[in-house]
């Protein structure tokens, strides 16, 4: 599978300040790549570098062509929201798209404004646009053209929960469809439900670059048991090695590569009746925190 994005080796210096060491990772075609790291990890230097308009020092290709500060080959195949989008608050939202869009992509302009849930307010002024309909209509105008390539930099910010479920299948569905997207998102209950891919950035560095799954399944998991003796199955769990959490459930901590069916045959074998077995969900807040931490 060949990569859409190619970072290799990116460093940026703001005066005496390194902010990015290094960083390298490729994003491949119909992948959806979570950047996940605190206020000030490089999360948008390197989406800026990406789309040259930071000079940093390393090498970034898109579809094979190499950027540069200030001219970037590639580009034309990327769409992107970066911060916040790029406004006239005198035209109205459907001239945005329709100054934007290629001849060969106005006629798709109906179906995103539909997609996005956008048609009550599209033909007015920009500048009565809420900041929800502001940040849709920049969304909308990153994916327009149908590039090979999108960046979006906290993209649901200012959405409800609905818009943020329209956006979601919208994004699922073009990646599908073969687009590549790079997010950077606090959000991180939604990258979970989104990213194929993550890549975890503290203080400028990749501290983990991999699948959504794999760093989910590596990280510790825990097991609620129901059963019809609570207190003599936590003596019995206890005393067979396994980390109990406090309170009155009895919950387990697993550790990597442990299952749950040898507890499961030390309670039967003391004929504790297991009523219900309930494997909590890994929640990637913890994780990222527990890599940041170190």
């Amino acid at each position: 599978m060949n990569s859409v994005l190619s970072v290799q080796n990116l460093i940026k210096n703001f005066k005496s300040n390194q902010v990015l060491h290094n960083v390298t990772f490729n994003c491949k075609k119909g992948r959806i790549v979570g950047l996940i790291g605190a206020n000030g990890a490089g999360k948008t230097t390197i989406m800026k570098s990406i789309l040259g308009l930071v000079k940093s020092r390393g090498a970034i290709k898109i579809n094979g062509e190499t950027v540069h500060f200030n001219h970037a080959g590639g580009v034309d195949s990327v769409g992107a929201l970066i911060e916040y989008p790029g406004i006239y608050p005198y035209l109205t939202g459907k001239e945005h798209l329709n100054m934007l869009a290629t001849n060969e992509n106005k006629q798709a302009i109906s179906k995103l404004i539909s997609d996005l849930k956008m048609a009550g307010y599209i033909d007015k002024r920009a500048k009565n646009y809420s900041l929800g309909m502001r940040q849709k209509l920049g969304i909308a105008m990153a994916l327009v053209n149908h590039p090979d390539l999108v960046i979006l930099d906290e993209p649901m910010n200012g959405l409800d929960p609905q818009a943020t479920y329209d956006l979601r299948q919208l994004i699922l569905s073009r990646a599908q469809a073969g687009t590549t997207f790079l997010i950077s998102s606090h959000i991180l209950s939604e990258l979970q439900k989104l990213a194929n891919d993550v890549i975890v950035l503290d203080k400028g560095r990749i501290v983990r670059s991999t699948t959504m799954g794999e760093l989910l399944s590596k990280s510790l998991k825990r097991v609620i048991f129901k059963t019809s003796d609570d207190g003599r199955a936590k003596s019995i769990l206890q005393a067979s090695g396994y980390h109990l959490e406090l309170g009155s459930q009895v919950k387990i901590t697993l550790k990597e590569g442990e299952g749950i069916e040898e507890a499961v045959k030390q309670l039967t074998r003391r004929n504790v009746l297991i009523e219900d077995i309930v494997q909590e969900n890994n929640d990637l807040e913890k994780v990222v925190l527990n890599l940041i931490k170190g």
